[in-house]
């Protein structure tokens, strides 16, 4: 081949090339703007399919029987990502300041959402004060004030403030920890929380506020209302009638725990029952707003009396469907068992020294004593079983989503 010819093969091949490669670099660009970008990508790194942001749980639309009626909801209505966010935020250790705590460390789900602890463990080594207290139906409870002492106006202010707790939490601001705002720093650097923040808000921003709400959102959602008592609420027109799927000994606790109690002169029960729902009212068995301190004025740990202790949770799933109890008893954690509890109200002690004693537990100067038989006790305490369910304990939504936490 004459030169002339190879340069000419020379150059066509090489524009060739260039073309060849050109066509690939192309490709390969179109390839990369086409592709899709997952906005959820380290959400789904952190919780792989628990959390699915395009197929939401159930949290905003639960159904509840028609005789509830009480709901301290207020204008924080429930939404299925909000209270998605919420789960998140109750199960993530990050919101300690040792990322070794989180809300779900006192508040277990397996016991309905209480510690069988005494006294809940804290960050660097510190304690909770109170015994932990169960979280089940806060969204159904009358009285609106949260913790045993009521010291949270809202279940909304209640959710930052084991947060901000220097022993439980740990974001005090105390001893050269952070704050809530180092809080909400740490936390908007985490990318699962700037996909979720804006897929929510519409921005990454993360505020006090908005844990608040989500968190509240989701505690709300936690609900039980599978119980045998239920089953037999259904099927009767009002809470005094024999319940048809009870056994003799459960409706004879049910008339028991309604019946006010009656007292002479020195305050022993001389007739009626036993009074319970003049406190613990059913059908959502939470506490009455009204009511006082009820006789329990111990702190854990000291020996000061306190008095202002008169909030507590609902009844309902006191106990699992075999009686097992899911906690300790009061804000002192002193009782084990529902018979323990039964005992202190057959002699209130200590009435002098307590000026906030509720009235229903005082009479003429001295505590009231229910005086309960051991047949009257194997009766309530049979009836308490009875507000036992058991979704609680193993629906999805409200179990931990982390993949490795």
């Amino acid at each position: 081949m004459n030169r002339p010819l190879q340069l000419s093969a020379i150059f066509f091949l090489f524009i060739g090339i260039v073309v060849s490669c050109t066509k690939v670099d192309i490709a390969a660009v179109n390839n990369t703007m086409n592709a899709v970008v997952d906005p959820f990508a380290a959400t789904r790194a952190a919780f792989g399919t628990n959390i699915d942001f395009t197929n939401l749980s159930n949290y905003a639309n639960q159904t509840k029987p028609n005789y509830i009626n009480n709901d301290n909801t207020g204008t924080d209505t429930i939404k299925d990502n909000k209270a998605t966010l919420g789960r998140i935020l109750f199960y993530d250790k990050n919101l300690s300041v040792n990322n070794t705590v989180a809300c779900a460390s006192c508040h277990k789900q397996a016991f309905a959402f209480s510690d069988t602890s005494l006294v809940s463990d804290g960050v660097f080594g510190g304690v909770t004060a109170r015994h932990a207290m169960r979280l089940i139906n806060a969204r159904f409870a009358n009285e609106a004030k949260f913790f045993w002492n009521e010291r949270a106006a809202s279940l909304e202010i209640q959710t930052t403030m084991p947060i901000q707790d220097h022993a439980e939490m740990g974001f005090s601001g105390v001893n050269g920890r952070g704050t809530i705002d180092t809080l909400l720093n740490k936390l908007s650097k985490i990318n699962y929380y700037k996909e979720i923040f804006k897929n929510i808000y519409g921005d990454t921003l993360v505020t006090q506020n908005r844990l608040q709400e989500s968190l509240a959102q989701f505690i709300r959602s936690i609900q039980s209302f599978d119980s045998k008592y239920d089953s037999g609420r259904a099927r009767v027109n009002n809470e005094g009638a024999a319940f048809p799927n009870f056994t003799a000994t459960e409706n004879a606790g049910k008339s028991l725990y309604l019946t006010p109690p009656v007292f002479d002169g020195s305050g022993n029960r001389i007739a009626g029952g036993a009074g319970c729902n003049g406190c613990h009212r059913a059908p959502e068995f939470d506490i009455d707003p009204n009511s006082k301190n009820n006789g329990i004025v111990s702190i854990i740990g000291s020996t000061t009396i306190e008095t202002n202790d008169t909030r507590a949770p609902s009844l309902r799933d006191l106990v699992k469907t075999d009686g097992t109890p899911n906690s300790r008893m009061m804000h002192t954690g002193q009782f084990t068992t529902f018979a323990g509890v039964l005992n202190h109200y057959n002699n209130i002690p200590n009435i002098a020294a307590n000026n906030n004693l509720d009235g229903k537990l005082r009479a003429d100067g001295v505590g009231n004593k229910l005086r309960l038989t051991p047949t009257e006790t194997a009766q309530l305490t049979a009836f308490i079983q009875t507000l036992a369910g058991t979704n609680v304990y193993v629906d999805k939504k409200w179990s931990n989503p982390f993949l490795n936490q």
